[in-house]
């Protein structure tokens, strides 16, 4: 009987936590795709609109933005898979002096804010003179402490018999990465990648703090300088730039969310 009114309650719950995520969401596409007398009035019979969604497009230049969004999470995500592929492989299947201490380093880092080092990482990306630059955004974090971590414990369940026939056989440490370990842990990489594009593409302070033209600004920055006070947007215009902004992650979240579970329960990322 417990269980039963358990199960009620953490159902209940659940939608409940659920629909108050989703409220903010399902006003920004009311508001977008309305009239701006519409903005705060619900009406069955209010007529819909794109207009908009051609006001944001001209005001902002979202194709830059998005671009540069592209660029930066596209960057990071290759750097982070070769660097923490590398990295998980040898402290899960190498044995080396300090391996021990080094893993350990890697965790503490994950108890270390990003934003802890703006300041540092600000000095050092001008002394290299690399501010206003994809790469400048995207250096921070091209090797990443949750990555390797999780990388690593994946690694550590593939059979060692399988990396001995493939040394038998003549494989290379590199060939056996790509051949044997890699196909083994798709699920994991999928996994991975989606908390990373997710991650970069909404990441703003460091961002924000680095970048100062369009050159180099992404979604995140050019939004919140887009839909700024002084700027006079109507809020129907900053809830279309918005949509714009998060209709990619919507998509393929939508489109790939059977695998997207899927590669979290087979990684035991709760």
């Amino acid at each position: 009987m417990y269980r039963s009114i358990f199960n009620i309650v953490s159902g209940t719950s659940a939608w409940v936590l659920g629909a108050l995520w989703l409220l903010p969401l399902i006003y920004a596409f009311w508001a977008a795709f309305h009239p701006a007398e519409y903005a705060t009035r619900f009406a069955l019979d209010a007529p819909l609109t794109l207009e908009h969604f051609y006001t944001a497009w001209e005001q902002a230049p979202f194709p830059r933005y998005m671009l540069n969004t592209l660029l930066i999470t596209g960057l990071i995500l290759g750097f982070q898979l070769v660097l923490c592929t590398l990295a998980g492989y040898a402290l899960a299947r190498i044995q080396f002096t300090g391996r021990g201490i080094v893993f350990a380093l890697i965790l503490l880092q994950l108890m270390v804010m990003p934003e802890i080092l703006i300041v540092e990482n600000y000095q050092t990306l001008a002394d290299l003179n690399m501010l206003d630059t994809h790469l400048g955004v995207g250096l921070p974090y091209l090797a990443s402490a949750f990555g390797i971590f999780l990388l690593r414990q994946t690694f550590k369940t593939v059979p060692q018999e399988l990396e001995d026939a493939a040394l038998i056989e003549g494989c290379s440490r590199l060939q056996l990465i790509w051949k044997v370990y890699v196909p083994l842990a798709k699920p994991t990489y999928l996994a991975y990648s989606l908390v990373s594009v997710s991650y970069h593409w909404n990441n703003f302070l460091w961002p924000l703090v680095v970048t100062n033209t369009e050159n180099s600004r992404p979604l995140t920055v050019g939004l919140a300088i887009f839909g700024a006070p002084e700027s006079g947007v109507e809020w129907p215009v900053i809830c279309a730039g918005t949509l714009i902004a998060v209709g990619p992650l919507l998509a393929l979240f939508l489109i790939f969310q059977r695998q997207f579970v899927q590669s979290f329960m087979h990684t035991g990322i709760k």
